[in-house]
Order: C-alpha cells, then structure tokens, then sequence
C-alpha cells in the first residue's frame, strides 16, 4: 500500500504558501475601493488554514526523499488540489461563478492554459485580474520545476534524455526540486521584472503590465481585457514576442548561462528548430497577408509575427481575430499550435524535442531499410539516444492523438460543433488556449460551452499539461498494486 501522507505534507504545504499570496490581491481591492477584499481575506484563511491541516496531519511521514509511486502523486495531485483552491476567490465574490466555470478559470491558470469563462474583464476586480495572473505565473515557474526535476526522474515521454544535464534527481527528489527551483527563481523573477519594464516603456499601464508580465513570461495568455492583445496594439506587441520567446526557451540553458557557460544555449538544436519554424511560419502568414489583403509591409508583419509566436509557443494572446485572414491561416495556426517550444520551458503542447527524436527515428529506420547491414545508431543533440526513449517518445504521440480524438469524440457528443469540438481538444490538451470558430476562436470564449464540456476540457488541460502519462498511469491497477 502507498504512503500518501508524505505526498499530503508536500501539498499542504504547498496550499498553505497559495492561501498566503491570496493577500496580494486582496490589498490590490482594498487599494481599488470596490469592496470586494473580503473575497480574498475568506479564501485566504480557508486555504491556509486547510493547507495547514493537511500538514499537521501528515507531519510525521515527512522525509527527505520520494518513491516513484509518491512522486506521481505528488506530481498529478498538486495540479489537482492547488485549482480547487484557486478557484475560491472566483466562488465566492466576483464575478460569482459557478463551481464548474471558477474551477474551469483556476484549472486553466495553473496548467498556463489561458482559456476564459469569463466575459467583461475589463469590469472585474482589480483584485480578480491580478489573481488570474498570479496563478498563470506560479504555474509557469511551477511546470519547470516538473520538468527538470520530476518528469526526467519519471521516464514520461523521453524527458528522461534531459536527466543528466537537468539534474540527476534519482532518489532524492524533493531536495533536488527545491534546489532547482532557487536555481530558476532569479532567472524567472528576472524575466518577470524584465518584461514589467518593457510593457510600461511600451506605454501599458502600471497594473495591465504587472498582469500581463506574468502571464508572459508563464507563456499562459490571460489577459486584462475581451479583446486580449489587441487592446495593446502596437510597440507592446513586439515586447510580448520578445518574452514569450525568452519563455520558450529551455530554463537549464539560463541555469549555465548564469554559471558562465554560453555554448550550451547556442549549440541546443532545440533552441535552432524553435527559431527556424518560428521564422518561416512568420514569413509564410507575412506574404500572404501581403498578396491575399494588400495590407502594408509593418502591421502586417506585426500580426504574423505576434500571433505566430504567441500560438506556437502555447502562450494564447490575440491581437486580431485570424480566423479573418482565410483558410490557409486558419490551417496555418492549427497546426503550430501542436508543436509547442523547448523541454525545459514554460511551454506546453508535444514540444520540439519530441519531434526531432521522431524525424530522427523516421531516417535510421528508412537508412535500415536501404542498408540492412548496416550499423545505425540514433543520436540526439549529438549523443546516443536509448530505446527507452524512443519508445517513450512513440508512446506519448500515440498516447496524445488517441487522447486526442477521444476528446473531440466526447466532446461532440455533448453537441459541440465539429471546428470547436477539434479545436477545443486540441486548445485544451495542448495548453494553447483560444481555439478556430465562433465560439472559442481568438474573438470568443468558452463561457457558452455546456457545463460537462468545461469538465472535460478541464481534465484535459491537466493531463496535458503534466505530459499524458503522469496522470494516466494512475489509472492503471499495476501502480496501486506494487
């Protein structure tokens, strides 16, 4: 039987530190003068007080390290419980919403998702918006710290190529984690000012470039108004691609800079395939803005650019609704949405990584077909690849597309259409955010989706977020049983 009272330890403890951060928000309505800091004084000591309880209860299991078991569970049940929680302050004052729309919302910020339920942000609380952002920005931090200390530990989806050079864990993960989440926490909190700066030299406002600095840098898209970027059009758009590319980036490559170690960063063939299909994706929908609308050569550029890299590396803003610029865009932004950026990063989606290992396996199975003699051995990044990881790899993209159709299945069934039952799986899953149609596209939102679709698509952004497998394998009587 598993010992789930040093996973209940770690949690609590995590929930309590959530129920402290809930007073930011609150002063951020005692300064507004709406009256709403009640909201966020009761859930902060519902959420504290219970964070506390679960410790207390579990304090005499706490130990240094983690079984496997243990850290799945801690992995899958800290992105479940932290959203109940955060989902409170959206109960319990404004906007009053559902228990199904305030956990879609907080689901939603922790796994950096971006998708609403909400309408008329520009007239919620202070206190709310900042809250909303807050919880994109601890997931954004939270997810590199699963990344580099926990999923290559886990053997989930090939990430266990990056163990050596992201921390080897084994056996010791909760010291680990901590060390590398001071590791990242400069470098994050830096970026995080860094883009506050630039937003406000842009000309945004002190409290939308607070909010939206966060919701950058976490690559999770939450916005301060319907119209999402485009109520910044202009100079801050070119800010925004600047950091969210930055957030694309593997974190452990700014561990090394900071250590004094360039090479690392500019010899990463993830970081050279982000950049060259983030460059030709923009080039592609530039030109055909071009000759198709005959819009000039700088707004032109502007939206491609802007929107391309916000949709690619699953951060979710829009600045214009491209579903207007035809079918060849609308296919265009579909697809990128399913790449995603580096491991490593805040980024969601099935990530470059994957694709290089499946392109390279695609070429030493066809170069086995042309020589069957011959001695091929499958290299990544310049070091032999394990067949541990390809089958990783092969079973997350099967894992994800049979995901995938599920979904859109279910979610059909629940009278979706069919644009915004594929689109909303793959938004979902994904981690991107806005989905193609009328209801969910980059001018809509999913606050007219039946109730049991906002679950789903729910479930779905945490299985994606915490890579499929974290979470699945749960379900499965071989784990509860060793």
């Amino acid at each position: 039987m598993i010992d789930v009272r040093p996973v209940g330890y770690v949690i609590g403890l995590l929930v309590a530190a959530l129920g402290v951060t809930m007073a930011l928000p609150m002063l951020a309505d005692i300064l507004e003068g709406r009256g709403e800091s009640e909201t966020f004084a009761i859930s902060a000591i519902v959420t504290s007080l219970s964070g506390w309880a679960l410790v207390l209860s579990c304090a005499g299991s706490a130990r240094q390290g983690l079984t496997l078991q243990q850290t799945f569970l801690l992995t899958t049940g800290t992105w479940v419980v932290l959203p109940i929680f955060g989902a409170l302050p959206f109960l319990i004052g404004a906007p009053q919403a559902t228990v199904t729309d305030a956990f879609f919302e907080a689901m939603s910020g922790f796994t950096t998702t971006g998708s609403t339920v909400f309408a008329d942000l520009e007239r919620l609380p202070t206190g709310t918006l900042l809250w909303r952002g807050m919880m994109q920005w601890f997931g954004g931090v939270g997810i590199i710290v699963v990344a580099m200390a926990f999923l290559p530990t886990l053997r989930v989806g090939g990430m266990q190529i990056f163990r050596s050079e992201a921390f080897d864990t084994m056996g010791k993960i909760l010291p680990r984690a901590a060390e590398i989440a001071g590791s990242i926490s400069v470098i994050y909190v830096t970026l995080t000012i860094a883009c506050l700066v630039g937003y406000s030299l842009a000309g945004m406002a002190f409290f939308d470039a607070l909010v939206h600095s966060m919701t950058t840098v976490a690559t999770g898209g939450m916005a301060n108004a319907d119209a999402s970027f485009g109520a910044h059009k202009g100079a801050p758009e070119y800010v925004a691609v600047i950091f969210m590319l930055l957030a694309s980036l593997p974190f452990v490559r700014y561990v090394q800079l900071l250590a004094g170690s360039a090479k690392p960063l500019w010899r990463d063939t993830q970081v050279r395939w982000f950049f060259g299909i983030t460059v030709v994706v923009v080039l592609a929908l530039t030109l055909w803005q071009l000759f198709e609308f005959q819009t000039s050569l700088e707004p032109a550029f502007r939206e491609a650019l802007f929107n391309a890299v916000s949709i690619v590396s699953g951060t979710g803003y829009s600045s214009v609704d491209y579903q207007l610029w035809g079918g060849f865009a609308v296919a265009v932004f579909f697809l990128i949405g399913l790449v995603g950026g580096c491991a490593g990063s805040t980024c969601c989606s099935i990530k470059i990584f994957r694709y290089q290992l499946l392109f390279s396996a695609v070429r030493l199975q066809i170069q086995r077909l042309q020589s069957p003699r011959g001695v091929f051995t499958l290299r990544y990044d310049g070091r032999p690849v394990g067949e541990d990881v390809i089958n990783s790899v092969m079973a997350f993209f099967v894992l994800f597309f049979m995901s995938l159709a599920i979904i859109a299945i279910a979610l059909a069934l629940m009278g979706l259409a069919p644009i915004t039952a594929i689109s909303g799986a793959v938004a979902a899953l994904a981690n991107i955010g806005p989905g193609l149609g009328p209801d969910i596209g980059p001018a809509g939102n999913y606050a007219a989706l039946p109730g049991e679709a906002k679950w789903v698509l729910a479930l779905a952004m945490l299985v994606g977020r915490l890579e499929l497998m974290s979470v699945f394998v749960l379900f499965t009587l071989a784990f509860w049983r060793r």
